[in-house]
């Protein structure tokens, strides 16, 4: 069984923007997190509409992993993903529930990288680097605030 934390949330006001780091951020059901792009439906992708758009997670262990393998600094929020996680296995919750913080979402599909996000970063390769390891995205399940710290557990721990 693991458990893992929430050690970074990032969310950016429209597409293509700066993604900001902030302390907790507000789930919504069938909206993702407040005040993110994807939220009020100005995303890059916004237009192909789903629960996958939601919120996305990404795992420090990856972007870590790829800055030893690769030499490739991506910051957190320059992954463009919503939530970084520590001590998650992210690609093994593809159709799992589970907490953050006090937050239930379920596990959508993987979130592969995308030639936009090499683009945005201005870095080279990270595309390549990033693959099998890009991150998951959540359907929200209920309400709720999420704050860097909490707790992230299995259904069931």
């Amino acid at each position: 069984m693991w458990q893992g934390e929430v050690v970074g949330i990032y969310i950016a006001p429209g597409a293509a923007q700066l993604m900001q780091a902030v302390a907790e951020a507000t789930a919504v059901i069938g909206k993702g997190l407040e005040g993110d792009r994807y939220f009020r439906q100005v995303g890059t992708y916004s237009d192909k509409p789903g629960p996958h758009r939601e919120v996305t997670l990404i795992a420090l262990e990856a972007l870590e992993a790829i800055r030893g393998e690769t030499g490739i600094a991506l910051a957190p929020g320059k992954s463009r993903r919503n939530i970084v996680t520590r001590g998650v296995p992210l690609n093994d919750l593809v159709g799992q529930t589970f907490l953050l913080g006090r937050v239930w979402v379920h596990g959508v599909r993987l979130c592969p990288p995308c030639m936009h996000l090499e683009g945005l970063t201005g870095l080279p390769g990270v595309m390549k680097a990033l693959v099998d390891r890009g991150g998951l995205r959540v359907q929200v399940l209920t309400d709720g605030p999420i704050r860097v710290g909490d707790p992230i557990r299995p259904e069931g721990a």
